[in-house]
This record gives C-alpha cells, structure tokens and sequence, in this order.
C-alpha cells in the first residue's frame, strides 16, 4: 500500500477533500456529491438536511481522545450519562471512551466518506444538537426526518449506510453516522490493525501502553464494522 493511501485512511492527508461552504463541512468530492444529491431528496419531503460533523483530522481526534483521557472532555456510559473516569482502571477508561469515540486513526471521520446528519425543521433556532438515540427517536426533534431517512436509506441501500446502526457491544448506536458505501467499504477493507498500531506507536496519545496491549481487541469490536 502506497504512503498516501496510509496517510488517507488514518486522516493526515486531505488532498482529495473539497470544502461545501453551504453544508460547513469537508468531504471527498464523491461523497459530497452524494450528499447533495441526498439533501435535495429530503427537501422534497420538507426536510432540511444539515451536517453536524463531516472530515476530522487525527490531530483533531487526537485532541478529542487526550482531553477525553484526562478528564478534560466528559466521558458517558452506554445511557449518555457522565462518568467519573478517575474511578476507573486504565483499561476502563479506554474502552469506556471507545464507546463514544474513536481512536485517532481509526475514526471513520478521518475517509471523508463520513458525517452526522440532522434535519433542521421545526426547531429553535438556538438548539444545540446533541446528537443523542432521544433526538431521533419518537418525541425527539429529529424523530420525523430519520424515519423518512430509514425508508430513503432501503431504497438507496447502493449509496448510504449506517455502520453504527445496532449496539453491537462496541460503539454505541448512532443513527445518524452515515457512510457512503462506494468509497468507505473500500477503505474499510484496506485498513488494518497493523497500520493503526503504526500510528499509534508514534503519537502522544494518552492511555497508549493500554491501547497498544489491547488493540486486537479493540480493533474487532470498535473499528471492523464492515
């Protein structure tokens, strides 16, 4: 495998990212296609598709995982609630951010074919998206848009998927990750534990003797999705 496919998959190269000012957000050019094309379906149906998070660099996750590991940055149990990390072992604290986040490395944020998504109708102009199961669920103000987007996603099962779609015992359910399949399956099969171990190994990464001792664990349950 070539550097610059390494570098791609692990987030340190953005040179086939192209910046939609309209969405805010950094996508691959093929993704952001899709996405456009997708966002104008749920126009149709009165629905404003917005992105709350798109392309994150490793340096950006990086900064997520340590503040995380130092308890700078909550840490939440499987119900979204906080907990107090300093209770914890090593092994815990790694494994109860993983719940949330990814490593640095191994977020699927990192491809460019990866974003959260909501729908923007009939909310306070001041809300603060949480991204949390409760939004998209009945009651929830996003509740509508992902039940039409469960319909669109069956019948355009080619395009968009969610990876994080059932709780696996790894990464909580986030019905909001969308992947777009032509690109992120690829890349999927391409990474490796060996290539995130590489990365790791060179990184100021907190908790890293821990991940390390633990990563073929770790990479079955929270990275090998596809």
């Amino acid at each position: 495998m070539i550097d610059q496919t390494k570098r791609q998959l692990l987030g340190l190269d953005e040179n086939l990212l192209v910046t939609c000012p309209e969405l805010n957000c950094r996508l691959h050019s093929e993704t952001l296609a899709a996405v456009l094309d997708l966002r104008a379906r749920a126009a149709n149906f009165g629905f404003d598709l917005r992105i709350a998070s798109s392309f994150r660099s490793f340096e950006r996750q990086l900064l997520i995982w340590n503040n995380k590991a130092l308890g700078l940055r909550p840490v939440l149990d499987s119900c979204g609630e906080p907990l107090d990390i300093h209770r914890l072992s090593e092994r815990e604290k790694v494994f109860a951010i993983l719940r949330w986040s990814a490593l640095p490395g191994a977020s699927r944020h990192h491809w460019g074919t990866d974003l959260d998504v909501y729908g923007a109708v009939d909310i306070d102009p001041d809300y603060q998206v949480q991204l949390t199961v409760a939004e998209t669920q009945t009651g929830g103000p996003f509740a509508d848009f992902h039940y039409w987007l469960d319909g669109e996603l069956q019948q355009n099962d080619n395009q968009f998927y969610r990876p994080y779609a059932q709780d696996l015992g790894g990464i909580a359910p986030e019905p909001w990750h969308l992947s777009y399949a032509p690109l992120a399956k690829n890349y999927a099969q391409l990474f490796t534990s060996e290539i995130l171990r590489e990365q790791i190994e060179l990184a100021p990464l907190e908790l890293k003797e821990t991940v390390l001792e633990h990563l073929d664990e770790i990479f079955q349950r929270f990275i090998r999705v596809d």
